[in-house]
């Protein structure tokens, strides 16, 4: 599901013609790539997510992800370009986030970073209408595609981010913002030389205290056992978070969280897949933010 959010640069990507509703007014149907030659300088969605909201001067440590702007289909260029201004949200940096103004309402909020093409989020945000779902995630297309899954279902809950989570985490939310935090098959990032790059570390979690209330939980999955254990390791010797599994380890999937394609065809190659909820603690003296 957040591969891409911690996915290497992808090639240059097919540029989308904007098109309808249907995705036919320009002759191309939903669901066929498009390309576009732009003028120097033009943005490629003018009303969409912008390439690099917080600029790459305003972050200067190693991210562990870049950018994919892949292959995007008509249908979910049009959805960018109209959707996007009404529930999408550009990850600049400078500007706070109110989550009960980004949603309209004060329903608790759970922040999901990297999700895929969106199908799961979208699942769980329909499910779970009293939730609000601010999803989070740098693949273009994904983007797209959920900002179209929830225009069809009529999905009011869900907000598109745009960017980089830890941005966001830092510079744009408030303590105690969020209700829950999801990460949902993050990169594993396999090779030992680039296990500083994934997410789940201490120094997150430390950033992910200040901003989860106190009762919120982290949910994180993951299908690479070496990762799920050292998640396992940093999340259970965090002073700002406790195991909800009676006895420690991992917990079984839990029912709001769907079954992905990307989850099942780890299964069908044999991988275990092992979910991790923790709870953040009532007391613990945070850093200053």
């Amino acid at each position: 599901m957040s591969d891409s959010l911690n996915a290497p640069e992808a090639s240059q990507p097919a540029e989308p013609v904007p098109t309808g509703d249907s995705g036919e007014h320009c002759g191309h149907a939903p669901g066929v790539s498009v390309r576009h030659t732009r003028a120097k300088g033009e943005p490629r969605f003018p009303d969409g997510p912008k390439a690099d909201p917080a600029g790459s001067h305003f972050e200067r440590r190693i991210r562990s992800f870049q950018p994919r702007r892949s292959r995007v289909t008509a249908g979910q260029a049009d959805a960018l370009q109209r959707l996007w201004p009404k529930w999408g949200l550009d990850i600049d940096g400078q500007h706070p986030v109110d989550p009960a103004e980004l949603f309209g309402n004060d329903n608790p909020v759970v922040l999901e970073i990297g999700f895929g093409m969106g199908e799961a989020t979208a699942r769980m945000a329909g499910a779970d209408p009293e939730t609000n779902i601010l999803a989070v995630d740098v693949h273009t297309p994904g983007q797209g595609n959920l900002l179209n899954l929830a225009d069809q279902r009529g999905l009011a809950n869900v907000r598109v981010g745009n960017g980089d989570a830890i941005i966001l985490l830092r510079e744009m939310l408030a303590p105690d913002a969020l209700d829950g935090l999801r990460v949902y098959f993050p990169d594993p990032w396999p090779k030992k030389r680039h296990h500083k790059r994934r997410l789940i570390q201490p120094e997150f979690l430390d950033l992910a205290a200040t901003r989860i209330r106190p009762g919120g939980i982290v949910h994180c999955a993951t299908d690479w056992e070496p990762y799920a254990e050292q998640m396992l390791e940093v999340l259970t010797a965090h002073p700002a978070f406790e195991n909800t599994q009676p006895g420690g380890g991992f917990s079984p999937r839990p029912e709001f969280r769907p079954l992905t394609r990307f989850e099942g065809q780890g299964l069908d190659k044999g991988h275990v897949v092992n979910d991790l909820l923790f709870r953040r603690v009532q007391h613990h003296n945070q850093p200053p933010t």
